[in-house]
């Protein structure tokens, strides 16, 4: 095997996977919290589930980690059905987004607490405890009780307790949720780390998309119940597979219309009377004659004062916001049709010496292959 061959078993039919989803369901009464969902997830991933509030992505985990009952279907870890077997019969852990740390312990009782209850030998679990030290680099607190850390460093003890007895798969339930923006961004390189010095799986469950893209290997986007879209982060921004993906990660413009041409990797949309039709990449099902809808990210829209006359994807607007976000700046253009496109670009001059202000008009251009036609 190639060593330096990107991580990615999930293109490998030959792969065996760690976990797997068959046509599960969950139902709640009448009400369908996950609607037949099969997905596979395989040894070493790490795996985001993201979704808005009430998409089924905790429900997903809390079945796997044998909190919740599955009503169809059945899911598989290590090639066993884990229907009927309870939470502390399977090999998984799970960290929660309040940590539950025991208040009474120092930071080297709560890591040992779990290990004296399982079948680990005594004389082993100071040393499990201390190489879990060092993994999180808490050695020097390891007297310390849990009000006396940050809430960074109760994140790392929480992460470190979970993995000490080795678990093969961590579910993390919006594990970073407590933490302010900066140190959050600080702990999800740490996350990455950590998971790939122990080859632990971990299912993270987030709302949050910044932390789903800079952690995962792969993400399901999840809404009512559904996966919409399993694919590499990416992926799912350059290429999603419909509209609902395409608005729910990141920032994106969205132009509906009627599909024109769908032939090969390209794809045009007309979009209003008079006016030259959109150029994009075809996106998945897509059928000419039929309703759909342009996306492009705004980072990929140019905006300047003159027609530009390399491109055949252009309009012109007048400039109606700037939001001015200290590295770049985004323009709201409102253009011929009513729609409001935004254009983003960094801010590589001082402001005062920006070129297009408020009221301007303005042209909008983007090559052919900086969006995406989907089927609506």
């Amino acid at each position: 095997m190639n060593s330096d061959a990107p991580f990615a078993p999930w293109q490998d039919e030959t792969a065996k996977p760690l976990i797997e989803f068959s046509n599960v369901t969950k139902r709640y009464g009448a009400f369908t919290a996950i609607d037949q969902v099969d997905l596979k997830i395989y040894p070493r991933e790490f795996f985001a589930l993201l979704g808005p509030s009430g998409c089924g992505k905790t429900t997903l985990m809390r079945m796997l980690g044998g909190f919740e009952t599955v009503s169809e279907g059945r899911i598989t870890i290590d090639g066993v059905d884990m229907n009927g077997i309870p939470p502390n019969k399977r090999a998984v852990n799970m960290m929660f987004q309040s940590y539950a740390l025991f208040p009474h312990l120092t930071v080297a009782g709560n890591l040992a607490f779990g290990l004296k209850r399982s079948k680990m030998p005594k004389s082993e679990i100071d040393g499990r405890v201390e190489e879990m030290l060092r993994l999180v680099q808490l050695q020097k607190f390891s007297h310390r009780k849990p009000h006396q850390l940050s809430g960074g460093q109760r994140q790392r003890v929480a992460l470190a307790r979970a993995l000490a007895k080795a678990p093969k798969l961590l579910l993390l339930d919006e594990p970073l949720g407590a933490l302010d923006k900066k140190l959050r961004q600080q702990t999800q390189f740490e996350l990455m780390d950590i998971q790939e010095k122990t080859g632990t799986t971990f299912v993270i469950v987030t709302h949050d998309q910044e932390e789903a893209m800079t952690v995962a290997s792969r993400i399901a986007v999840m809404d009512n119940g559904k996966l919409k879209q399993v694919d590499t982060p990416d992926r799912v921004y350059e290429a999603p597979n419909c509209v609902y993906v395409a608005d729910f990660i990141g920032d994106v413009n969205i132009i509906e219309g009627q599909v024109t041409k769908a032939q090969g990797e390209m794809a045009e949309l007309s979009w209003g009377q008079g006016k030259s039709p959109i150029r994009g990449m075809a996106g998945a099902h897509l059928s000419q004659s039929k309703s759909g809808a342009f996306a492009v990210r705004p980072e990929k829209v140019a905006i300047g004062t003159e027609a530009p006359m390399d491109r055949h994807n252009r309009v012109t607007g007048v400039v109606e916001d700037i939001a001015y976000l200290g590295n770049m700046s985004t323009y709201y253009v409102r253009i011929e049709n009513g729609a409001l496109i935004k254009s983003q670009v960094a801010n590589d001059r001082r402001i005062a010496n920006r070129s297009i202000t408020y009221g301007d008009r303005v042209w909008l251009s983007w090559t052919d292959t900086a969006g995406i036609v989907l089927a609506s």
